[in-house]
């Protein structure tokens, strides 16, 4: 999982250009494969201390858990919460449409392998298709043609295998699970283009789900060991180094992106969901983490494009305090650094 998430890292900062470039869905505002690069480093980050070398240790350690039924596990063999782990850093840091829905994916794809110390075929299958219904559900307005076009192809190609091969568990039957992943991911992105009228007018194909395309093959490459697949994105339109940054010849969009993390009652939350609905668009809502506080609240991540930053930030601060919230003008680009172009909200106002 660190090499996944690190190759993915660094697969990205490669490619944050090329995918910026063809990001003009939801908003051309070029930031795709910024988003998407700043929310896995942090996802990869967080798993910079995690022993990963079990091979050198010895079978029994301080470092044990015991479980219910009185047998012990490396709590650091976990394949499910060190996922869980990296998600939640992902969550909390998460960058705009595309790196909010990742990091969405990635604690959801967590679930179905807590307690288990390798990933199989049927965990794979299980992971995947948790993870996009959840990135789905997410959005309060779920477009296809996007990245969770490409999240729902790899699922369900990823659970065919499954269920051709009955659910066994062999390390050769997850590679095929994953090359059936990637070969339906790839056919999605190619789709992508037909699915929204923009992408089709623009003649290029989805920033988001060419990223999870990467994401993915980055997967493939770790688990198996084998080298990424570059001819993948060979003859995707618009992805060529030569073609121009299509996004900088599209109208600027008004507005900002707003973006928090809140704890809420499961009221709260759904009344924010409308509320913000009905404020803007990209509304975004996913619970950061499963457990409840004493009071019965979740952490949530809530992102939104409004018009108007002053009744969104109202909004949400009339139902608590929110943390890392952001305000960005979307019509401004924004820097492969970190370099974003946004303003701080305090409680007795708005400071630049």
């Amino acid at each position: 999982m660190k090499r996944w998430l690190g190759k993915a890292e660094t697969t990205l900062g490669n490619h944050s250009d090329r995918l910026n470039a063809i990001n003009i869905f939801p908003v051309a505002d070029g930031d795709t494969g910024t988003n998407l690069y700043l929310t896995v480093r942090a996802a990869a980050h967080a798993l910079h201390d995690t022993v990963t070398d079990t091979a050198a240790m010895p079978r029994i350690t301080a470092d044990m858990t015991v479980q219910a039924a009185g047998t012990a596990r490396p709590a650091h063999n976990d394949v499910g919460s060190v996922l869980s782990r990296a998600g939640q850093a992902a969550m909390e840091q998460a960058r705009g449409n595309s790196g909010t829905l990742f990091a969405v994916f990635l604690c959801a794809a967590a679930e179905p392998l807590a307690g288990h110390a390798r990933i199989s075929s049927p965990l794979l299958a299980a992971a995947l298709n948790r993870a996009q219904i959840r990135a789905w559900s997410a959005l309060s307005d779920p477009v296809p043609g996007t990245m969770l076009s490409v999240m729902e192809a790899a699922a369900r190609a990823a659970a065919a295998v499954d269920s051709a091969h009955d659910g066994d568990d062999s390390n050769q039957t997850l590679g095929l699970a994953l090359d059936a992943a990637v070969a339906a991911a790839l056919e999605a992105v190619v789709r992508t283009e037909d699915q929204l009228d923009a992408l089709q007018a623009a003649h290029v194909v989805d920033a988001g789900g060419v990223g999870m395309l990467l994401i993915l093959d980055c997967l493939r490459s770790a688990v198996l060991g084998e080298e990424l697949q570059s001819e993948l994105l060979d003859g995707l339109h618009g992805y060529d180094v030569q073609d121009p940054h299509i996004h900088a010849d599209m109208p600027r969009d008004d507005g900002v992106e707003v973006m928090c993390t809140i704890s809420l009652s499961p009221l709260d939350a759904a009344m924010l969901r409308q509320r913000l609905d009905e404020m803007g668009d990209s509304v975004i809502m996913s619970q950061v983490g499963g457990a409840a506080d004493a009071a019965g609240h979740y952490r949530w991540r809530v992102h939104v494009h409004v018009l108007d930053a002053e009744p969104a930030v109202a909004l949400i601060r009339s139902l608590g305090e929110p943390a890392d919230l952001s305000v960005s003008e979307l019509a401004v680009p924004r820097d492969p650094d970190g370099g974003f172009a946004t303003d701080t909200w305090t409680p007795n106002g708005h400071e630049r």
